[in-house]
């Protein structure tokens, strides 16, 4: 195998495939990157048997061939090239010389029949969808996804199509997070996605409103595409919550509240608290104002928020944690509150509109 190609583009390349880099393996070949030298291109994958990350970079290819080469050796070589011309060749011994103006590394390989395949499937559904919307959908749930391995189905979000609506769901079991927008499907369907596939999309990600990216689902797989990546994933098969029937349908406070004026109180709060000392930001809803407060072993802190507030007085309390996830993730200069009583989940939603939801399960005040 030999080839030319540019410094750059190979390594933004190799630091974005090394994402699906092994850590923690016995195979030696999962800590490498697959190179493949075509006509034309060369394509790296990389593959820790959960997530395969996939690229094509335009290369002159004197000689096709492929090789396997240890994924962290490989990027620091390439990111200190002195040149923006790199040639790449390997011998019948797996060596592999990489050459750059003066600069010159002889690494040993491992050849590619080592490396696993990465898996294939017959597509059932192919959604395309504008970049910078799925990016914000996907970031404005991600945070309630689940991290504890027990109940493996909540490590992942719901995607679920229904009437030409896109609908992500996560959900933690202090939380949930719904995100839902129109887009031109007319399939219905659901797929729960790990929150780590999700993860590593979002790296590859940019805000063009125009560019489109490619969800293709078969029946245990899931394929991103965007611009030159593919990024493979098992699906997470099992039961999801019936999240519907979890969002408390009354409303007996409703509070309408500046996003940022809320977040910056509850942090205010939140000074006197640590991961060691956990204490709720208690929320009273009373009249036309909120009052907060928290106390700790290390002392007491309050303050009043003026807003309307709609129905009965409440008292409430909140992980500072959660109720900064749900809030932050908010895209609105304005939210509204919904609450049913003090042990009723919170509800977070635009002042008009539908487009997310946020439940925030409330702490019991001694």
């Amino acid at each position: 195998m030999k080839f030319n190609c540019s410094r750059t583009d190979l390594a933004n390349a190799v630091t974005n495939v090394s994402r699906a880099v092994s850590s923690k393996t016995t195979i030696p070949a999962l800590e490498g990157i697959l190179i493949r030298a075509k006509e034309g291109h060369i394509i790296l994958s990389a593959y820790d048997l959960e997530i395969g990350i996939t690229t094509k970079i335009e290369a002159s290819v004197l000689t096709p061939g492929e090789i396997v080469v240890s994924a962290r050796l490989f990027s620091e070589i390439v990111r200190k090239l002195p040149e923006e011309v790199v040639t790449m060749e390997t011998d019948e011994r797996l060596i592999t010389y990489i050459t750059s103006g003066q600069a010159d590394y002889q690494i040993v390989g491992i050849s590619s029949v080592e490396f696993p395949d990465l898996p294939t499937f017959e597509t059932t559904d192919e959604i395309i969808i504008k970049e910078g919307l799925i990016k914000n959908m996907i970031k404005q749930t991600i945070y309630a996804v689940s991290e504890n391995n027990a109940k493996a189905i909540y490590t992942g979000s719901l995607f679920e199509i229904l009437n030409k609506n896109l609908r992500i769901v996560a959900v933690d079991g202090f939380r949930m997070a719904i995100r839902t927008e129109a887009i031109d499907y007319d399939r219905d369907t659901r797929f729960v996605i790990p929150g780590k596939t999700q993860s590593e999309f979002l790296k590859l990600l940019g805000n063009d409103e125009e560019e489109m990216v490619s969800i293709i689902v078969g029946e245990r797989h899931v394929m991103f595409k965007v611009k030159e990546y593919s990024i493979i994933s098992r699906l997470i098969e099992g039961t999801f919550l019936d999240y519907e029937t979890t969002i408390p349908k009354g409303e007996e406070t409703v509070v309408n509240i500046n996003t940022r004026v809320l977040i910056s109180a509850v942090e205010r709060m939140a000074l006197i608290t640590s991961e060691k000392i956990q204490s709720p930001v208690k929320c009273t809803f009373t009249g036309d104002e909120i009052r907060l407060s928290c106390s700790t072993a290390v002392g007491k802190a309050t303050d009043v928020l003026r807003t309307t507030i709609a129905g009965n007085d409440v008292t409430i309390g909140f992980n500072h944690k959660y109720l900064l996830d749900a809030l932050k993730n908010a895209d609105t200069d304005e939210v509204r509150l919904v609450i049913n009583g003090g042990l009723s989940p919170m509800i977070v939603k635009p002042v008009s509109g539908d487009s997310f939801l946020f439940l925030v399960v409330p702490m019991r005040l001694a």
